[in-house]
């Protein structure tokens, strides 16, 4: 098949994720968290023939890997482990992951120090984990991440094989400035600046990158035949729409599927659309979203920080985001 014009000669997606993202580790971090270090080492070490159960991110990592098969030559998509466990208790959640069939070929271990350094040392597209510290760390540092929520919906052991990842769009795929006026003037100003400026493509936002390296996979596969499918879950309604759409052609990218859902629930639509991932900065929509699907908070722009004004809205729902 001939590579789409542009594209690198091999197109590759890496992807980090910590331990506790990748498996469920609540035991052992409850031993962390009421004995200390010491036990929580004894602990691991003591089990670390037991095979860890997958966490919330699992099955996408699995999902991820796999496209390889399909991809043969043209591209790779990889997962990183990334922990702040020390590599002797470590060795647990590597034998895990192996048991799993998951080829992890790559690992960073730093012994308690926050890992996030090593996210854009490995050239990772994605970083996944469940503390917020890091994953703002690494956000700060440039690079897409997301603290993965616990999961509040039963395993699904019906795999379909193909990855289905869901966006929010401001302050995520795109900059926060949009949702910086709808806070400051409200919801009638934010749709007369939108419509007006709808031929003004929005700034980028924290996970255009992320997205640009996943239209590059697609590029490799017809889009009726495409193991990767996106979509753009957006509170956003008519007329700030319009923006949007223009936004993604002047980028060149290709969302497979935008619901622009004017303030409704995104959960049941993601429940629909059968997202593998879906990442958003609000909290409440997060929470929201987490019965359902497997979900990453991006703890970036103006509704993560507290000193910003209160939401003019009655509804959090009716957030642009």
């Amino acid at each position: 098949m001939t590579v789409h014009p542009g594209l690198p000669e091999s197109v590759r997606l890496i992807v980090a994720i910590s331990s506790r993202a990748l498996f469920d580790l609540s035991e052992s971090h409850q031993v962390f968290e009421t004995q200390g270090v010491d036990a929580y080492r004894d602990y691991q070490v003591a089990h670390e023939n037991d095979i860890l159960e997958p966490g919330v991110a699992f099955a996408l990592a699995k999902k991820l890997m796999s496209l390889n098969a399909a991809l043969g030559d043209r591209g790779r998509v990889e997962v990183i482990l990334i922990s702040r466990n020390s590599s002797d208790t470590g060795l647990r959640v590597l034998t895990s992951a192996h048991h799993h069939g998951l080829d992890i070929a790559r690992a960073a271990f730093t012994g308690g120090a926050s890992p996030y350094r090593y996210v854009s040392a490995f050239g990772a597209h994605l970083f996944l984990s469940a503390d917020p510290r890091d994953v703002r760390s690494a956000l700060d540092a440039g690079c897409a991440a997301a603290t993965v929520l616990p999961a509040g919906f039963p395993a699904d052991p019906e795999e379909d094989e193909q990855v289905r990842i869901a966006f929010d769009g401001d302050a995520v795929l795109f900059s926060d400035d949009a949702e910086r006026l709808f806070r400051r003037e409200g919801l009638e100003v934010f749709n007369a600046t939108e419509l007006a400026s709808a031929h003004e493509p929005l700034p980028g936002g924290p996970f255009k990158g992320l997205l640009v390296a996943i239209h590059q996979l697609q590029a490799l596969f017809p889009p009726e035949a495409s193991p990767l499918r996106t979509a753009l879950v957006t509170s956003r309604g008519a007329p700030s729409h319009e923006r949007v759409i223009r936004t993604l052609r002047a980028w060149d990218i290709r969302i497979d599927e935008a619901l622009f859902l004017g303030g409704l629930d995104k959960g049941r639509f993601l429940a629909a659309f059968d997202a593998d991932i879906f990442f958003d900065d609000q909290r409440v929509h997060c929470d929201a979203a987490s019965r359902h699907v497997a979900t990453g908070h991006v703890p970036h722009g103006v509704a993560n920080r507290e000193t910003d004004p209160p939401n003019r809205m009655a509804e959090p729902a009716d957030n642009p985001g």
